[in-house]
């Protein structure tokens, strides 16, 4: 049963995170009264603040990062309320007894955000076992980079295990908390159309792409040390990969979905060291042009020579009965022609044409989800021109378009952070990842990794402003299938 805990705590609660997304959107909940009545939001992090002082940081927070239709100057006083602070060096075991005592009686539940450099895990952790942080009414929640290999990634998790057992631990992928992401679930499994023909049968292929035009945006440090393919492709688009293709779940609850989303995942196709050439491709941009401004390359940004990728393009396949010789084509990159998240499910040709002896072109059914910057479902059919078709029937592809913004003009939007804090707060596990999911995505990277290393491969360079490298036009028309732009 899910319990509401009666205390939140934040740690990195100074950072970029919480400025930009964890303090606007506990406020959004606060406003619209979804927090529990007495939630208190005790803060932590290096920065020698008092309680006065962070609340004063938040409220610039607020006035920064929240939408201008949000801010409201009574719900704003009645919020940092209920914000305390309490500075901590997580490093020292000896502060976390003032941090228990900043916390008070914890007896109605905590759920702890843990937001941290992975280095500081270990001694976190064991800080809050040495002050009575870990106990039974106590869950958390971790923030990736939850390593950046299998065995870094077990060892994280092997820490947490030791004072959090899996079913008090949250680990988060804000793409999990989108509203066009949990939207797969109810097209697939709310509708009788689509689960006949979701499959090898029906399905040619699949697309997912998601292409950022910015380059490394003060993440420097951390973008170096990951690159594109444990940044964007271990967590993010291998969970699109598994909604999109998991078996249908007995009930919606947090045991039953992420089972599914497991077999998915150990079903991913190896790829080989042998395959990695015909089967990756790896990219670094340059120099050019985006939204209209020159942009340096990647090395100018990061002032030194380097070898990470910005820019990967995967062909993957999952090994089982339903997707049997579906490719599943990945691509996601920096310094891309736009900022785009989306999945494009190309579905199979119509077996007999009636219409081509009179000239009309039939195209396959295109479904398009996008998930950002806009949010909607697009299904492409054929359709007949409207006229007397003298000289042939003309055909022509037309949208059938969901807009989640139209269709729900009347319901606030909420951003990922909203929902997964209130799943949090509220004990709800169903949008977090199992720690099976996690391993078994490092495992299938880590072994396109080796291929990479075995190969001796290095990033190919794409102008700033394209598409990538031109070897990710290739991956795919080697199969007759172009790339959705």
């Amino acid at each position: 049963m899910h319990q509401p805990v009666g205390k939140l705590l934040l740690f990195g609660a100074t950072g970029d995170l919480a400025q930009r997304m964890l303090l606007p959107s506990l406020y959004a909940l606060h406003a619209d009264g979804l927090l529990p009545a007495g939630l208190t939001i005790t803060g932590t992090a290096r920065s020698e603040k008092d309680d006065e002082s962070y609340r004063e940081f938040a409220r610039h927070a607020l006035e920064e990062f929240l939408p201008a239709d949000r801010k409201d100057d009574s719900a704003v006083g009645s919020f940092l309320e209920r914000l305390g602070y309490q500075a901590l060096d997580a490093s020292n075991i000896e502060g976390f007894a003032a941090l228990k005592d900043k916390l008070g009686d914890i007896s109605g539940g905590l759920a702890i955000f843990l937001s941290t450099a992975p280095w500081l895990f270990g001694p976190t952790i064991e800080g809050l076992k040495s002050a009575g942080l870990a106990g039974d009414n106590v869950r958390i929640s971790l923030e990736k980079p939850l390593g950046k290999d299998l065995a870094s990634s077990c060892e994280i998790n092997d820490l947490v295990a030791g004072a959090f057992p899996e079913e008090r631990t949250f680990r988060i992928d804000h793409y999990l908390g989108k509203e066009t992401v949990q939207n797969i679930l109810a097209l697939r499994f709310g509708n009788s159309l689509f689960e006949p023909v979701w499959n090898a049968q029906g399905i040619d292929h699949v697309q997912i792409t998601v292409s950022e035009t910015v380059g490394l945006e003060g993440r420097a440090g951390f973008y170096e040390e990951t690159g594109a393919l444990r940044d964007m492709v271990q967590n993010h688009m291998l969970q699109l990969v598994a909604l999109i293709a998991m078996e249908p779940p007995a009930r919606f609850d947090g045991t039953a979905i992420r089972d599914e989303k497991v077999k998915v995942l150990r079903s991913l196709r190896k790829i080989s060291a042998a395959e990695a050439p015909q089967l990756t491709v790896t990219g670094q941009y340059g120099g050019g042009a985006v939204k209209g401004e020159i942009v340096r390359d990647y090395a100018s940004d990061l002032e030194k020579p380097s070898t990470t990728e910005t820019f990967v393009a995967i062909k993957a396949h999952v090994d089982n009965w339903r997707w049997h010789g579906v490719p599943f084509y990945l691509r996601t990159g920096k310094r891309l022609a736009e900022r785009r998240s989306e999945i494009v499910i190309q579905f199979k040709p119509v077996p007999h044409s009636i219409f081509a002896e009179r000239g009309g072109m039939l195209q396959p059914n295109t479904l398009a989800i996008r998930l950002q910057p806009e949010e909607y479902v697009r299904l492409l059919v054929m359709a007949k021109q409207p006229g007397l078709d003298r000289e042939g029937v003309r055909l022509r592809e037309v949208p059938l378009n969901l807009s989640l913004e139209n269709e729900f003009a009347g319901t606030r939007r909420r951003i990922a952070y909203e929902r997964l804090l209130l799943d949090l707060i509220e004990g709800d596990p169903t949008l977090f990842v199992r720690r099976d999911e996690v391993e078994a995505q490092w495992e299938w990277i880590d072994g396109i990794r080796a291929g990479w290393d075995a190969n001796d491969m290095k990033p190919k360079p794409y102008a700033s402003g394209s598409w990538g490298p031109s070897a990710s036009i290739a991956l795919t028309e080697r199969d007759g299938v172009t790339w959705n732009e």
